[in-house]
């Protein structure tokens, strides 16, 4: 599971950075977070291939969070895409895409579906899933929760051993969940496959102000990417257009207790966002501010 951060900045693009999109590798496939403008440029250059991107997730209709969308979908026409896309965002989504995405002379030549998500919809795909949240913007918003599906426990191959089956197609047929029979007696999988291992979990804010539904999604993330416009000092300014400051994401990420915070939507009005990093970090010590094309892999760990 990897996140490319394609653009980091809020608002407009500047000569800093770009705007929001994130994209999530899921296998062979990507899914992506969000898609401001200038997002297939970004990926040009980064190390994911927009011909790759197999769902887009739109937190919200400000521009700076889906007005790419048309210049990705007719860069995939142009590049002779056939395989399916599916765009998931906020009410609304379907009526307001529908028309924006074939602007201009142009006819998709692979299949786009559009669906509205509503807070709490779970989206279900091959081995992951992804819960929707309500944000608490000043347009309504969604949160994104993608949810890596539980891996098999560990298959103990010396008490396999112990029990008397011997290496090879007895040790699979138990390690697909498949009961054997040896010398007389039965050996279950359970008896030598231990419990679950709980998949691998990122949470994306959107834009939001503090608020209770993202620190529930994100209980226990491997990695939360939350908005952090502003520095604290500006938090009334913050509150009023419905965004964070690096200290409030960083009491979230406390509070959801996440392995990792990866701050985002940047003010054009900071050059360098080490210095949200460095807010941040006074309050939670594992938070960090990415650039544009930057990456987190996270792994897995048993």
């Amino acid at each position: 599971m990897r996140a490319v951060f394609l653009g980091t900045g809020g608002t407009y693009p500047c000569t800093e950075r770009n705007v929001i999109s994130i994209a999530v590798q899921m296998g062979k496939d990507v899914l992506l977070l969000d898609c401001g403008e200038g997002t297939q440029r970004q990926l040009m250059q980064s190390t994911v291939s927009f011909m790759a991107i197999r769902w887009i997730f739109i937190s919200h209709f400000h521009g700076d969070h889906f007005l790419g969308l048309p210049g990705l979908i007719q860069s995939m026409n142009l590049n002779d895409r056939r395989r399916p896309i599916d765009i998931y965002g906020p009410a609304g989504t379907v009526k307001l895409l529908s028309q924006q995405l074939t602007l201009g002379y142009f006819t998709p030549s692979f299949q786009i579906s559009l669906h509205d998500v509503v807070p709490r919809d779970v989206i279900q795909f091959e081995g992951f899933k992804v819960i929707a949240g309500e944000a608490d913007h000043t347009v309504p918003t969604l949160c994104y929760s993608i949810v890596e599906n539980d891996r098999p426990g560990r298959f103990n191959a010396a008490k396999a051993e112990q029990l008397g089956v011997p290496r090879g197609p007895l040790f699979r047929k138990l390690q697909l969940g498949r009961s054997i029979r040896i010398n007389g007696k039965i050996v279950h999988p359970r008896d030598v496959i231990g419990e679950p291992r709980k998949g691998r979990k990122i949470v994306f804010s959107g834009d939001t102000r503090p608020c209770k539904t993202v620190i529930e999604l994100a209980k226990d993330a491997d990695l939360l990417i939350h908005d952090a416009t502003l520095l604290s000092s500006e938090e009334k300014l913050a509150q009023g257009f419905g965004h964070s400051t690096a200290r409030e994401a960083a009491g979230v990420a406390s509070e959801a207790k996440v392995k990792a915070l990866a701050l985002i939507h940047y003010s054009p009005r900071y050059k360098d966002p080490s210095v949200l990093e460095e807010e941040a970090k006074s309050v939670f010590r594992q938070s960090f501010a990415p650039r544009d094309l930057d990456e987190y892999i996270i792994r897995t760990t048993d």
